[in-house]
């Protein structure tokens, strides 16, 4: 991979044959997702918001919690990083700001949305929409912000639930012509209409599958013959990680003790393998006192 992740992003995105991409909810997730094999990271606000403050993803983040997270992911691993700004936390004027302190923080591209606020998991119900120039100044002004210009807007349409499946393809038109590079229709509803968003939409498009939620399930390899540039799993890593936990802790509350059983948990050496303990043994060696 390039140095330059924000470049190789782009390009690879542009390739239009379904780039997988999981959601990363903190640093620790995100090594996992390197370390896996996979080329993208997505810091998803509703793995955010479930694991920082055990709520559910019903706009309670902030451009703070968002920054720090990024850059703590920025920290841990060197893929291209997609970060989601839901709303852009405000206005036009603090979606500007707000794409300069994640572009800052380490984002290689963010996704913004055109929920009212507060914003809603995008197949949570009770959902409604901004009206339409508001959204379209969200996205000239996050175009202005960013310092790369290989810098990515993915300007995502919840449309859909809220207005119908041809009201979210013109929104999702429009929003291209106000400078988006990426496109992202929410929570398509059917195979056919699956279909017929790369048909309709001549940008580069991202399709988040929610497992468990409206969408269908197709496999990369499907969906990347349609022409979708970007696949999201947002939130496969944190209900695989409470699965988890709920197994381990099951087990210990059932016994009262836990061995280091492989079915219920890693290894520890494979735990500070993970974390680069042995790079912190070389660093200790290093800086030693004589």
């Amino acid at each position: 991979m390039s140095t330059n992740t924000k470049k190789w992003l782009r390009q690879r995105v542009e390739q239009r044959n379904g780039l997988l991409v999981p959601g990363a909810f903190n640093a620790m997730s995100a090594k996992v997702i390197a370390d896996q094999g996979f080329e993208a990271v997505y810091l998803t606000g509703a793995g955010l918001t479930n694991m920082y403050y055990g709520a559910p993803d019903l706009g309670v983040i902030g451009l703070a919690d968002v920054v720090e997270a990024t850059a703590r992911i920025r920290d841990a691993v060197d893929l291209p990083l997609v970060v989601d700004i839901d709303t852009g936390f405000g206005n036009a004027v603090n979606t500007w700001h707000t794409v300069r302190s994640v572009e800052r923080a380490g984002a290689d591209a963010v996704q913004l949305e055109d929920q009212s606020f507060p914003k809603r998991c995008g197949h949570f119900g009770g959902k409604s929409v901004a009206p339409l120039p508001e959204m379209l100044a969200k996205i000239r002004a996050a175009c202005d912000a960013r310092r790369d210009p290989d810098f990515q807007i993915i300007a995502r349409t919840d449309s859909r639930a809220v207005l119908g499946f041809e009201a979210a393809i013109d929104r999702a038109s429009q929003f291209a012509e106000a400078g988006a590079d990426i496109l992202f229709v929410e929570a398509p509803e059917s195979l056919e209409e699956i279909r017929q968003i790369p048909k309709l939409l001549k940008k580069p498009l991202l399709l988040n599958i929610v497992v468990g939620g409206k969408t269908p399930t197709l496999s990369v390899e499907e969906l990347g013959a349609m022409g979708y540039g970007m696949i999201l799993y947002a939130n496969a890593a944190l209900q695989g990680a409470v699965l988890g936990m709920q197994k381990a802790l099951g087990v210990l509350k059932k016994t009262g003790s836990l061995d280091e059983d492989p079915a219920l948990l890693v290894p520890f050496k494979e735990r500070q393998r993970l974390v680069g303990k042995p790079l912190y043994d070389e660093l200790e060696k290093k800086y030693a006192s004589e």
